[in-house]
Formats: C-alpha cells, sequence, structure tokens
C-alpha cells in the first residue's frame, strides 16, 4: 500500500477540487445571469454542453487508459479543465462561455472516471472509493462558502481562475506521483473495440441504467427538497435551507462512515449495499409520511446518509462485472451515462410537480428507490 499511498492521496485532493468546482457553479449562475443579461433558460444551455463534454469523457476514457496510460489520462483531464477555467476567468463571450463548457465537462468527467477506475483495482476498493466520493463531498461543501466570499469583492470570473490556480499544481503533482505505465496495451485499445465491447455487456448495461436512476433519485431529491419542505411542510426558507444541507451532509458522512462499519462487521460489499438500498426506500418513506416538518428533514439526512456509499460501491464491483481490460471503459461509460439520469429523472420530479403537486416529489423517489434496488438484484447475479 506505501507504493500507491501518494497517487491515493492524490485521487483524495483532486475529488475535494472537483467538488469545489461543482459548488461554486450554482452560486455564480445569478451573477453570471446578471453579467450576460440572459434568462435561466439560456444560461441552461451551459448544463447540456458540460453534460456532452462529460459523456465524451466517459465513452473515451477507457481507451485513453488502455493506450496511454493512468499518468497521461489524468494529465489531459486535468490539463483541460484548467484551458477552461483560464478561458472563464478571462470572461468571454457568452457563445465561447457556452461553448467552453464542453472542454470543462470533459476534463472534469476524465479526471472523476480515470480516478475511479484506478482505485477500484486497488485492495480494498470499496472502502477507498467511498472515501474518495466523500471528499467530493466535502469539496461540494466548501465551493459555495468560497463563491460566496468571493463575490462580495471580485467578479465572479475570478472564481474560475482562483480554480485555475488550484488546479495547476494538481496537474503537476499529476505527473510526478503517477507511475508511467508502459503502452503495451496500445494496439489491443485501438483495434478490440473497448467501447462497444463493454456495451454489448449486458452486466455494464445494467450497472449504467442502477446508476442513472441513482443519480437521478439523489439529484431530484437535492434539487427539488427545498422546495418540497417550504410547500408540502411550510418550513420557512431559512428553516428549509439547512435541512437540504443536513442531506448534503448526511450524503459525505454515510461515504466516510458506513463501509468501515461494515467492513468491520464482516459484510460482503453486496450486503452493504443492499442495506443501504433497504435504508433509501424506508427513509424516502419515513418522509412521505413524516406528520411535522422536522421529521421530513431528519429523513432527508437520513436518506442522504444511506445514498452516500451506492455510487462508489457500484463502482468498487466492476471487476467483478467484466473482464480486466474493459474496467476503465465501462467505468467510464457508467460515469458518463450516470449523469443523464442526474438530468432527465429530475425534470421529471419537476414537470410531475407542475402539474400535479410537489407532495408527488416522495412517491416518485420511493418509485426510483425500489426500481434501483431491483436493478442492483439483478446485478449482483452478474457476478463473477
Amino acid at each position: 500500500m506505501s507504493v500507491v499511498r501518494g497517487p491515493v492521496l492524490l485521487s483524495y485532493v483532486a475529488f475535494v477540487l472537483v467538488g469545489v468546482s461543482a459548488g461554486v457553479a450554482g452560486v455564480l449562475l445569478p451573477t453570471q445571469i446578471a453579467d450576460y443579461g440572459v434568462d435561466m433558460a439560456t444560461i441552461g444551455i451551459t448544463f447540456f454542453t458540460f453534460s456532452a463534454g462529460y459523456l465524451l469523457a466517459g465513452s473515451t476514457s477507457g481507451t485513453l487508459v488502455q493506450r496511454y496510460g493512468t499518468r497521461l489520462a489524468l494529465l489531459a483531464g486535468a490539463g483541460s479543465f484548467v484551458l477552461s477555467a483560464l478561458v472563464l476567468g478571462a470572461r468571454p463571450s457568452f457563445l465561447v462561455f457556452v461553448a467552453v463548457q464542453v472542454v470543462a465537462g470533459y476534463g472534469t468527467g476524465l479526471l472523476e472516471a480515470v480516478l475511479n477506475a484506478y482505485l477500484a483495482g486497488l485492495p480494498s476498493a470499496t472502502t477507498l472509493l467511498n472515501r474518495l466520493h466523500a471528499f467530493f463531498g466535502v469539496g461540494a461543501l466548501v465551493g459555495p462558502l468560497l463563491a460566496t466570499w468571493m463575490l462580495t469583492f471580485a467578479p465572479w470570473n475570478a472564481v474560475w481562475l482562483v480554480l485555475a490556480g488550484l488546479f495547476a499544481p494538481l496537474t503537476v503533482a499529476f505527473g510526478l506521483t503517477y507511475p508511467k505505465e508502459a503502452a503495451a496495451s496500445q494496439e489491443e485499445g485501438a483495434r478490440s473495440g473497448l467501447l462497444g465491447t463493454a456495451l454489448r455487456s449486458p452486466a455494464v448495461v445494467l450497472a449504467c441504467a442502477f446508476l442513472a436512476v441513482y443519480v437521478g433519485l439523489e439529484t431530484a431529491v437535492g434539487n427539488w427538497g427545498f422546495t418540497f419542505l417550504v410547500d408540502e411542510h411550510a418550513q420557512a426558507a431559512e428553516v428549509a435551507g439547512p435541512m437540504v444541507s443536513g442531506y448534503w451532509l448526511g450524503l459525505t458522512a454515510g461515504r466516510f462512515l458506513i463501509s468501515p462499519v461494515a467492513a468491520r462487521l464482516g459484510w460482503t460489499t453486496a450486503a452493504m449495499a443492499y442495506a443501504c438500498l433497504a435504508g433509501i426506500a424506508a427513509s424516502v418513506a419515513l418522509i412521505w409520511a413524516a406528520p411535522a416538518g422536522l421529521v421530513a428533514g431528519a429523513g432527508l439526512a437520513l436518506l442522504g446518509f444511506f445514498l452516500g456509499p451506492v455510487f462508489p460501491t457500484a463502482m468498487a464491483v466492476v471487476p467483478n462485472l467484466t473482464e480486466a481490460r474493459l474496467v476503465p471503459t465501462a467505468i467510464g461509460v457508467m460515469n458518463g451515462v450516470s449523469v443523464v439520469g442526474g438530468a432527465v429523472f429530475p425534470w421529471l420530479a419537476g414537470a410531475v410537480a407542475e402539474g400535479v403537486g410537489v407532495w408527488t416529489l416522495m412517491p416518485f423517489s420511493l418509485t426510483l428507490a425500489l426500481v434501483q434496488l431491483a436493478i442492483w438484484r439483478l446485478l449482483m447475479a452478474r457476478t463473477r
């Protein structure tokens, strides 16, 4: 473990910074809307261009790792992010602002996919991956605070210059810390159609569906939970806001705590995931039946706690679902497809809430919770 301690610790630092970049985005939106003189629908185009880059990263990460190794793939991801952050830091025209999100999405997606794949191949992968994603949560909590503070004395683009300054030494550290790998698989990666082979695997397709549903559930509750508390439980905004923060804190805490506890109890990764999935369904049911807002708020924190380990645990089982050469590609595709679920299901939840009422968020979420439990069962039947 001493040989890989440096790369593992650096991966945690990277995920903190990726979390910070995700956390600042929402805080900067109102200022960007005012600066460019556009409406919310127009600024929303950036969500799609960022997602396009993220999907592209997911579909190419496996080939990059196979042909050029982990180190060069990470350098490409971090370099892409630094480039996009410098462009955004220059306060470009709105057209360039929209277009450069593809590069930002590609860099972010490539870093996430490659680091997930790297840790998935190490001993105690489940615990390492849970910690990795917990550190993303730490960054996501810090990001809004950083952006809010900087906006009191600087324009929005200065935040991106700070992010470029943080990611630049990270890029150098990747080059110095990760080992140079032989390009023995270069020809194989070019000829064997890694992406197509991975997509023909029923286990990989099920894993993609599982994460799409998971991220859809996590994001739907995160996006609409505040509205649910205010409209259904008559909570003041000053109360509902911290309750939603409790949801995200629970998510981070679950990633730090559940996997080590499960390991001490002697649970398998599959058993831990089943317990979390059952806890998710029970927590949603609690929120739905809650007679008071405080109970619903506590249920949100509990829901976040059980949701936390699910994504990294799904990544950890990929080596048991497919052959070793396909693992980086499979993880990249899973990572990319999860963004689709994170866009479609929250949109659907919002559309249903608009037409019927925001009370539908909980039965909608319970349906997704049961669907992901069913998919997990099918997935575990295909483990090697």
